[in-house]
Protein backbone atom coordinates (compact mmCIF):
# COMPACT_ATOMS: atom_id res chain seq x y z
CA UNK A 1 0.00 0.00 0.00
CA UNK A 2 1.32 3.44 -0.95
CA UNK A 3 1.23 5.88 1.95
CA UNK A 4 2.36 8.98 0.11
CA UNK A 5 5.78 8.83 1.76
CA UNK A 6 7.06 6.82 -1.21
CA UNK A 7 6.51 9.73 -3.55
CA UNK A 8 9.10 12.28 -4.60
CA UNK A 9 8.28 15.70 -6.03
CA UNK A 10 9.99 16.40 -9.32
CA UNK A 11 9.22 19.37 -11.53
CA UNK A 12 5.98 19.99 -9.63
CA UNK A 13 4.71 16.49 -10.40
CA UNK A 14 4.41 13.52 -8.12
CA UNK A 15 6.48 10.57 -9.30
CA UNK A 16 5.67 7.10 -7.98
CA UNK A 17 8.37 4.73 -6.88
CA UNK A 18 10.30 7.09 -4.67
CA UNK A 19 13.76 5.86 -5.63
CA UNK A 20 16.43 6.49 -8.18
CA UNK A 21 17.83 3.27 -9.59
CA UNK A 22 21.55 3.32 -10.38
CA UNK A 23 22.17 0.32 -12.58
CA UNK A 24 25.70 -0.88 -13.37
CA UNK A 25 25.89 -3.04 -16.48
CA UNK A 26 28.73 -5.11 -17.85
CA UNK A 27 30.63 -8.35 -17.84
CA UNK A 28 33.37 -8.35 -15.20
CA UNK A 29 35.20 -11.09 -17.13
CA UNK A 30 35.78 -8.83 -20.13
CA UNK A 31 38.13 -6.14 -18.82
CA UNK A 32 36.70 -2.65 -19.39
CA UNK A 33 33.26 -4.07 -20.17
CA UNK A 34 32.77 -4.52 -16.40
CA UNK A 35 33.15 -0.80 -15.64
CA UNK A 36 29.45 -0.40 -14.78
CA UNK A 37 29.75 -3.05 -12.09
CA UNK A 38 32.97 -1.46 -10.80
CA UNK A 39 31.34 1.98 -10.55
CA UNK A 40 28.31 0.64 -8.65
CA UNK A 41 30.65 -1.17 -6.25
CA UNK A 42 32.55 2.10 -5.64
CA UNK A 43 29.31 4.03 -5.10
CA UNK A 44 28.10 1.46 -2.58
CA UNK A 45 31.40 1.63 -0.68
CA UNK A 46 30.94 5.41 -0.64
CA UNK A 47 27.49 5.08 0.96
CA UNK A 48 25.31 6.16 -1.99
CA UNK A 49 22.38 4.09 -0.67
CA UNK A 50 22.52 5.86 2.72
CA UNK A 51 21.83 9.33 1.26
CA UNK A 52 19.24 11.31 3.18
CA UNK A 53 18.18 13.66 0.38
CA UNK A 54 16.90 10.96 -1.97
CA UNK A 55 16.27 7.23 -1.95
CA UNK A 56 18.86 5.44 -4.10
CA UNK A 57 19.13 1.79 -5.03
CA UNK A 58 22.51 0.87 -6.55
CA UNK A 59 22.28 -2.42 -8.42
CA UNK A 60 24.86 -4.60 -10.11
CA UNK A 61 22.88 -5.51 -13.21
CA UNK A 62 25.75 -7.41 -14.82
CA UNK A 63 24.36 -8.87 -18.04
CA UNK A 64 20.84 -9.63 -16.76
CA UNK A 65 18.99 -7.71 -19.49
CA UNK A 66 15.21 -7.85 -19.44
CA UNK A 67 15.21 -9.48 -16.00
CA UNK A 68 15.90 -5.94 -14.70
CA UNK A 69 12.60 -4.53 -16.02
CA UNK A 70 10.71 -4.86 -12.69
CA UNK A 71 13.38 -2.76 -10.96
CA UNK A 72 13.00 -0.01 -13.56
CA UNK A 73 9.22 -0.18 -13.12
CA UNK A 74 9.71 0.52 -9.39
CA UNK A 75 11.92 3.58 -9.93
CA UNK A 76 10.99 7.15 -10.78
CA UNK A 77 14.45 7.85 -12.23
CA UNK A 78 17.15 5.69 -13.81
CA UNK A 79 20.91 6.06 -14.13
CA UNK A 80 22.70 3.37 -16.12
CA UNK A 81 26.50 3.18 -16.03
CA UNK A 82 28.21 1.08 -18.66
CA UNK A 83 31.07 0.84 -21.09
CA UNK A 84 29.99 2.76 -24.19
CA UNK A 85 31.49 3.39 -27.59
CA UNK A 86 30.85 7.01 -28.49
CA UNK A 87 34.11 8.01 -30.15
CA UNK A 88 35.82 9.10 -26.95
CA UNK A 89 39.32 8.28 -25.81
CA UNK A 90 39.67 5.25 -23.50
CA UNK A 91 38.50 6.27 -20.04
CA UNK A 92 36.51 9.28 -21.23
CA UNK A 93 33.24 9.68 -19.31
CA UNK A 94 30.18 11.08 -21.03
CA UNK A 95 26.63 11.54 -19.76
CA UNK A 96 23.66 10.99 -22.09
CA UNK A 97 20.29 12.12 -20.71
CA UNK A 98 16.75 11.36 -21.83
CA UNK A 99 16.45 10.98 -25.60
CA UNK A 100 20.25 11.13 -25.94
CA UNK A 101 20.46 8.03 -23.73
CA UNK A 102 17.90 6.26 -25.88
CA UNK A 103 19.84 7.16 -29.04
CA UNK A 104 23.14 5.96 -27.56
CA UNK A 105 21.52 2.70 -26.43
CA UNK A 106 20.12 2.22 -29.94
CA UNK A 107 23.47 2.65 -31.72
CA UNK A 108 25.41 -0.26 -33.23
CA UNK A 109 26.24 -2.62 -30.40
CA UNK A 110 29.40 -4.54 -29.70
CA UNK A 111 28.31 -6.67 -26.74
CA UNK A 112 25.31 -8.69 -25.65
CA UNK A 113 24.43 -6.38 -22.76
CA UNK A 114 24.38 -3.35 -25.07
CA UNK A 115 21.61 -5.15 -26.96
CA UNK A 116 19.99 -5.82 -23.59
CA UNK A 117 20.09 -2.11 -22.65
CA UNK A 118 18.33 -1.15 -25.89
CA UNK A 119 15.77 -3.90 -25.32
CA UNK A 120 15.33 -2.87 -21.68
CA UNK A 121 14.69 0.77 -22.62
CA UNK A 122 12.27 -0.34 -25.33
CA UNK A 123 10.40 -2.70 -23.02
CA UNK A 124 10.10 -0.05 -20.30
CA UNK A 125 8.72 2.39 -22.89
CA UNK A 126 6.19 -0.18 -24.18
CA UNK A 127 4.92 -0.90 -20.67
CA UNK A 128 4.69 2.82 -19.86
CA UNK A 129 7.40 2.59 -17.17
CA UNK A 130 10.37 4.31 -18.81
CA UNK A 131 11.38 7.02 -16.33
CA UNK A 132 11.29 10.52 -17.79
CA UNK A 133 14.45 11.19 -15.80
CA UNK A 134 17.04 8.79 -17.16
CA UNK A 135 20.70 8.94 -18.03
CA UNK A 136 23.50 6.77 -19.29
CA UNK A 137 26.92 7.44 -17.80
CA UNK A 138 29.15 5.93 -20.46
CA UNK A 139 32.84 5.16 -20.06
CA UNK A 140 34.80 4.64 -23.27
CA UNK A 141 36.53 1.25 -23.09
CA UNK A 142 40.05 0.49 -24.19
CA UNK A 143 39.71 -3.29 -24.25
CA UNK A 144 36.80 -5.67 -23.83
CA UNK A 145 38.91 -8.79 -24.22
CA UNK A 146 39.13 -11.49 -21.54
CA UNK A 147 40.48 -10.02 -18.33
CA UNK A 148 39.46 -9.54 -14.72
CA UNK A 149 40.64 -5.94 -14.34
CA UNK A 150 39.92 -2.75 -16.24
CA UNK A 151 42.62 -1.05 -18.29
CA UNK A 152 44.59 1.71 -16.58
CA UNK A 153 42.62 4.37 -18.48
CA UNK A 154 39.25 3.00 -17.40
CA UNK A 155 40.38 2.36 -13.81
CA UNK A 156 41.50 5.99 -13.63
CA UNK A 157 38.04 7.07 -14.86
CA UNK A 158 36.13 5.42 -12.00
CA UNK A 159 36.16 8.57 -9.78
CA UNK A 160 34.92 10.72 -12.69
CA UNK A 161 32.09 8.27 -13.42
CA UNK A 162 31.12 8.23 -9.73
CA UNK A 163 31.21 12.05 -9.66
CA UNK A 164 28.97 12.23 -12.75
CA UNK A 165 26.42 9.97 -11.05
CA UNK A 166 26.59 11.94 -7.80
CA UNK A 167 25.99 15.14 -9.80
CA UNK A 168 22.91 13.61 -11.42
CA UNK A 169 21.63 12.44 -8.02
CA UNK A 170 22.13 15.92 -6.55
CA UNK A 171 20.36 17.57 -9.48
CA UNK A 172 17.48 15.10 -9.50
CA UNK A 173 17.07 14.70 -5.75
CA UNK A 174 14.16 15.94 -3.78
CA UNK A 175 13.91 16.10 -0.02
CA UNK A 176 12.29 13.07 1.51
CA UNK A 177 9.69 13.61 4.21
CA UNK A 178 10.97 13.08 7.76
CA UNK A 179 10.62 9.58 9.15
CA UNK A 180 7.56 9.12 11.34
Amino acid sequence: MKTGLEFGVWGGLMAAGGKILVLGLGNALLGDDGVGVDVVDALRRGGVEERRDVSVSARDGGTLGLALLPEIEDAWALIVVDAARFGGAPGEVRVFEGAAMDAQAGRARSSAHEVALADLVGAARLTGHLPAKRALVGVAPQSTQWGLAPSAAVAAALPAACAAIEALLARWSTPLPPAL
